[in-house]
């Protein structure tokens, strides 16, 4: 809205000035000064808004088509507005040589001002790749060697959601190496048509940029691999090359690796390696030792002794080998903490229950 109301404000001022200077050609009196100003004013201030909103909708429609494209460069966005802002003002120079009139200035103003933004625009969407032509970030080649340590992502293990937290803990090493083909792909993705596919691509560039905030470095592996079609057999390619650990979700990858015999970070099975031992709907047996702090809890504890909390059960304590079903689990500082209940309990008479003494 302030785009839009700037831009009609110098629309409605050029406006008024032209009425003015037309009223002193036709009619030079003060009263016709005064009615071509207003005409003109209020000519401009219509027109202006319209204006304003068909430009608006322009830069909108350009961002979206930019907006998947990682825009941490904000320097770039500052040069390329102030630049714009010179070559708008450069550009209505022929304005104060020929035409020498008080419009002159507005005009060159609202050019300035559209061109400024539009560099703007174009500077804050495409600040990585403008950082990267000037050589401000740094882009190692296929030919080089990786540091020791560092990890060579694909492009499903950026789209995975693991890679965030694992890539700004450090987990994945000091510096992760993107291949060019990836980020081609990504931006690829970004752009297509699946809404999915789009918004986990759009997740995976700020991904990268996140885990570039959180100080692990983040470099851009130059080149590609003519003799390879696919991007996993490129993304392969470079990790051999370069000796770096390939991190990925793909099972083809993985599948192709074992030909390859680079060392692989399977966030697949890293995940699954994670997830909690014992999960809902599983069958657990265990002995029964003691009340739970809530009403009709019983407690039980496993051989790993992660404790059971059973509902409806306190008149079991003291049984031995009770079937439960998992509920839930939550990870405490003691353990793994398993909620369950008991599955198709018998009659009290089947359990050895020892009796209580009065």
């Amino acid at each position: 809205m302030v785009f839009i109301e700037i831009l009609r404000l110098i629309i409605a001022v050029v406006g008024a000035l032209v009425g003015l200077s037309t009223a002193e050609s036709v009619d030079n009196s003060p009263t016709g000064r005064v009615l071509g100003a207003a005409i003109g004013l209020l000519v401009g201030y219509l027109g202006g808004g319209s204006a304003g909103r068909l430009v608006d909708r322009a830069f909108r429609h350009a961002t979206s088509q930019w907006r998947d494209v990682p825009s941490s460069e904000i320097l770039a966005g500052g040069l390329l507005g102030g630049l714009g802002l010179l070559v708008g003002l450069v550009a209505c120079i022929p304005l104060f040589v020929f035409v020498k009139q008080d419009f002159d200035y507005p005009i060159a103003a609202g050019v300035a001002w559209v061109v400024g933004y539009l560099g703007l625009k174009v500077g804050m969407t495409k600040g990585r790749q403008l950082s990267d032509a000037a050589r401000l970030s740094r882009r190692l080649s296929v030919t080089d060697d990786a540091a020791t340590g560092t990890s060579l992502v694909d492009t499903s293990a950026v789209m995975d959601r693991a890679f965030l937290v694992l890539g700004c803990a450090g987990l994945l090493g000091p510096e992760i190496l993107v291949p060019e083909p990836v980020t081609d792909e990504l931006i690829t993705l970004a752009d297509g048509p699946d809404p999915v596919t789009s918004r986990r691509a759009r997740r995976g560039l700020e991904a990268l940029e996140a885990v570039r905030a959180a100080g692990v470095t983040v470099s851009v592996v130059v080149g590609d691999v003519p003799e390879a079609s696919m991007t996993e057999e490129k993304v392969l390619a470079v990790a051999d090359r370069l000796g770096a650990r390939l991190v990925t979700s793909s099972a083809e990858v993985v599948r192709q690796q074992a030909a390859i015999g680079v060392p692989i970070i399977d966030l697949r099975a890293l995940l699954a390696d994670l997830a909690p031992d014992h999960v809902p709907g599983e069958r657990l047996r265990v002995d029964l030792v003691r009340p739970g702090k809530q009403a009709r809890q019983a407690i039980g504890y496993l051989p790993d002794g992660d404790m059971v909390v059973v509902n409806n059960a306190e008149h079991l304590v003291g049984a031995t080998d009770v079937e439960v079903s998992v509920l839930s689990t939550r990870p405490t500082s003691q353990g793994l903490l398993v909620f369950a209940q008991v599955l198709d309990p018998p009659g009290d008479e089947d359990w050895e229950v020892p009796r209580r003494q009065r």
